[in-house]
């Protein structure tokens, strides 16, 4: 044997002693029981597309500062939430998983419902999250829709609520077909973003139902005849639908939009960011239900199980009361946090400056006053997405 070759082998059997380096794919192992703690400090790949990690980072980061026998490193990456299956296909495909944990609302988690893609965490390891047992009843509904995928970490009532600068709008509309009139008589003053990649957006798509009095508003196939009936009349009205929520607040606050969709967290955040004016109103429309929201944490199928052991032990952490006061944020998913008996009080200085100020304290008579309604399940959620893309408003999305 030559010395060169000597060397090499050495190596080889030197890190083969060791254990395999922590990347994806490879020999890790994929299936079977997850440990109670990795037998490694591991390193994880958060992918957010639902701008979940403005409310869940620090908890995040707190736990990984104090549990580094078990994470050494996180790294982030954000995506929108129509590009995520292609991410995660393309790498299940290829046999290397390189994202670990997908922060994601319910666009999201029910596509990937849809193709196969999580890992079923549940219920062979709800007992590793107890915070699960104290959900609010609207956050309780919201983790059903996950089935056995998923756990939702934040949860707000959501909208669909209408929202506009009271000097250019002095007399908003009532009802929706106030608010078609008023998109005929303003062509292009009403907006709302693509369903499929916004909150607000697909708020009011599954909103329609219960405004208009439609047959199923859990039925987009056969029950929502009225909803698009309306969303082609207001189609003739809207000049584009932009990609992002964000675009919309723009153009609220610079005078191409009048009136957009939008929610309590859209409503509260980006005043207090000084993107939309302090002054910008909001209001319901008749025969308002609230449509709610969560985001959730998924694993992708393909991530090994010493990486899935410290992702559950982080979920627990994350969905304890003093970690989950953190969700109040400065009223992104106004009020936020998934589980019960987490007041503002509990939350950090900035939040209750930020929600005192530009807060509304109407929104508590709003949530206690109105029904609660869970979104669509996962495949009826693909069906109006797609039903909206190719029927209503796709050619016009801005790109």
């Amino acid at each position: 044997m030559s010395r060169k070759v000597a060397i090499t082998l050495a190596a080889v059997l030197a890190l083969a002693a060791c254990g395999a380096p922590d990347k994806p794919g490879g020999s890790a192992k994929t299936d079977g029981p997850v440990p109670a703690k990795p037998g490694r400090a591991v390193t994880l790949n958060i992918l957010d597309v639902a701008g979940d990690l403005q409310l869940t980072q620090g908890m995040i980061d707190e736990f990984v500062s104090k549990n580094q026998d078990q994470i050494a490193k996180v790294t982030y990456s954000k995506a929108t939430a129509p590009e995520l299956v292609g991410k995660i296909k393309a790498q299940q495909n290829a046999g290397r998983v390189d994202i670990d944990l997908v922060l994601t609302g319910v666009d999201g988690l029910a596509a990937g419902i849809d193709q196969n893609l999580w890992v079923p965490l549940l219920p062979t390891y709800a007992d590793r999250v107890p915070g699960m047992t104290d959900y609010l009843p609207g956050a309780a509904a919201m983790q059903k829709l996950a089935g056995d995928f998923g756990v939702a970490v934040t949860y707000y009532p959501s909208g669909p609520l209408i929202e506009y600068l009271p000097a250019k709008v002095p007399n908003p509309p009532k009802t929706a077909q106030d608010l078609l009139a008023y998109a005929k008589a303003n062509p292009g003053a009403v907006q709302y973003a693509r369903p499929a990649n916004s909150g607000p957006g697909r708020t009011f798509l599954m909103g329609l139902p219960y405004l208009l009095g439609d047959s199923n508003p859990k039925d987009p196939v056969n029950g929502w005849s009225k909803t698009w009936a309306y969303l082609a009349e207001l189609n003739k009205y809207v000049t584009l639908y932009p990609s992002t929520t964000s675009e919309t607040m723009k153009n609220l606050a610079n005078g191409s939009a009048k009136i957009i969709a939008s929610t309590t967290g859209w409503d509260i955040n980006p005043r207090v960011l000084g993107t939309v004016p302090k002054e910008a109103a909001v209001g319901t429309l008749q025969g308002f239900h609230w449509v709610t929201d969560a985001h959730y944490a998924v694993i992708p199928k393909g991530v090994d199980v010493e990486k899935q052991a410290a992702i559950l032990n982080l979920l627990k952490d994350m969905l304890t009361p003093q970690q989950q006061a953190k969700a109040y944020d400065k009223g992104y998913f106004y009020p936020g946090p998934a589980v019960k008996d987490v007041t503002l009080s509990m939350a950090p200085p900035e939040s209750q400056k930020a929600i005192g100020e530009y807060g509304r304290p109407e929104y508590d008579q709003l949530i206690a006053g109105n029904p609660l309604e869970v979104p669509l399940d996962a495949k009826a959620l693909v069906t109006a997405f797609d039903t909206w893309d190719r029927q209503i408003g796709g050619a016009k999305v801005k790109k």
